[in-house]
């Protein structure tokens, strides 16, 4: 079964049996999050891009917000998109914020800056991003990755991992930016869910997935719902910092 397929069971198990895991628990000693973590995220990461190609790949048409959730003042702002005006207000990393820059093809570097801090960064737009075990960390926020607040989490009888753990990450207080790269909106009161689970394969493969939820009341009707894969690389090969794009 392909990791995508198995997706879908996996967020089944997360709906009926998710639970916080109790670090200290777990090892039998009181630990960090980065001693204690149950699943290793580090090491380099590539996208692999299996549905919304037209969307990822290439940039779409001004207007085609297909599949997006936009409300009446959504469309307004994804209608008026102007990459020009982007980029000569230094606005070219729009796109590049917590709730899209995952869904841009590239690589992730993740490691842990410290004990609490869990780093990833991309290749695509060079942005970092600093998910912090310890909410007091996560500071005010106000530019495109916001403040991030994370927690391991765990489901009982998950495949390849006793107890099966992955992690939740919520991150606010963001800069505005866009979902997609032709003027999609989201709002700097954008609040964005995601759920970080690698999956191990018999031949040695493993896949990153990533699920994320945004939910923005001024320009969305429901919450927007992606799933985004990555799979392991055993260096850094491919690895190619680039600026943020407007176009």
């Amino acid at each position: 079964m392909k990791p995508f397929t198995r997706l879908s069971s996996r967020i089944g198990l997360l709906a009926v049996a998710l639970f916080s895991l109790s670090l200290p628990a777990l090892r039998g000693q009181t630990n960090t999050p980065k001693s204690a973590a149950p699943t290793d995220f580090t090491g380099y990461w590539v996208s692999v891009v299996t549905e919304d190609w037209l969307y990822r790949m290439v940039t779409p048409a001004k207007g085609d917000y297909a599949s997006v959730p936009l409300n009446a003042a959504g469309r307004k702002v994804a209608d008026s998109w102007d990459p020009g005006k982007d980029e000569a207000a230094g606005d070219q990393c729009k796109a590049y914020g917590a709730p899209a820059v995952m869904r841009i093809p590239g690589r992730l570097h993740v490691t842990w800056q410290d004990d609490y801090t869990l780093k990833v960064e991309t290749d695509a737009g060079t942005q970092t991003r600093l998910f912090h075990f310890n909410p007091a960390a996560a500071g005010a926020g106000g530019d495109w990755q916001g403040a991030s607040v994370a927690n391991w989490e765990v489901v009982a009888g998950a495949r390849n991992q006793l107890p099966g753990a992955g992690l939740k990450v919520t991150t606010t207080r963001l800069k505005a930016g866009y979902l997609r790269k032709n003027g999609v909106p989201y709002s700097a009161n954008a609040v964005v869910t995601e759920y970080y689970d690698r999956v191990n394969e018999s031949n040695g493969d493993s896949w990153l997935i990533v699920k994320t939820i945004v939910e923005d009341p001024m320009y969305l009707n429901v919450p927007f719902i992606t799933s985004t894969n990555f799979k392991r690389q055993a260096d850094a090969r491919g690895w190619n910092p680039t600026p943020c794009s407007a176009r």
